[in-house]
């Protein structure tokens, strides 16, 4: 995809801050934040509920179908906490979110998560799961861990991905 505006895909375990950096993110930038949670919602893109994990049933090749005139372009910030249903091609940047597990477990209980979805939501942090995901399915050298524990975790990191897009840009105009 030849874009003049990279997209960037923000990932991590449920409760690591993939909204709250995507949406000031893409403020910060003047880009589109894709929010794909929001999107399975609203363009039916589902084989129905899970009602014990109380989630959606992500069906990928709807949300691929609905998702790929959004990116195309370029400009958008991507969150959503898997990543190996989306094409390769799509992302110039993608960030995994990490959150100590003292600070994630308070998170996905304030959002009154059942222990069951807690617990394997802290299984998957624990264990790594979206990092290597994402390593297994996208090149190296786009995939980058950061921490996300604090409101200065997110700023610093918004920081560097505001210069990151502006190298991008420099290299790619």
């Amino acid at each position: 995809m030849e874009r003049s505006r990279p997209n960037i895909l923000l990932t991590g375990t449920p409760g690591t801050g993939k909204t709250s950096t995507s949406e000031l993110l893409a403020e910060k930038l003047g880009f589109k934040h894709l929010n794909v949670s929001e999107i399975v919602k609203t363009h039916n893109c589902h084989e129905g509920r899970d009602e014990e994990f109380d989630t959606y049933i992500l069906d990928d090749d709807k949300l691929i179908d609905a998702m790929e005139p959004m990116v195309e372009d370029g400009g958008c910030v991507v969150d959503f906490h898997t990543c190996d249903v989306f094409p390769e091609r799509w992302f110039d940047l993608v960030l995994v979110l990490r959150a100590n597990t003292d600070v994630l477990f308070d998170r996905l209980s304030e959002r009154g998560y059942s222990d069951k979805k807690r617990n394997e939501n802290m299984e998957s942090e624990i264990m790594q799961v979206v990092v290597e995901e994402a390593r297994e399915s996208y090149a190296e050298e786009i995939v980058h861990e950061v921490e996300s524990n604090t409101v200065e975790d997110m700023d610093s990191n918004v920081d560097r991905m505001v210069s990151w897009v502006a190298a991008w840009q420099a290299n790619n105009a």
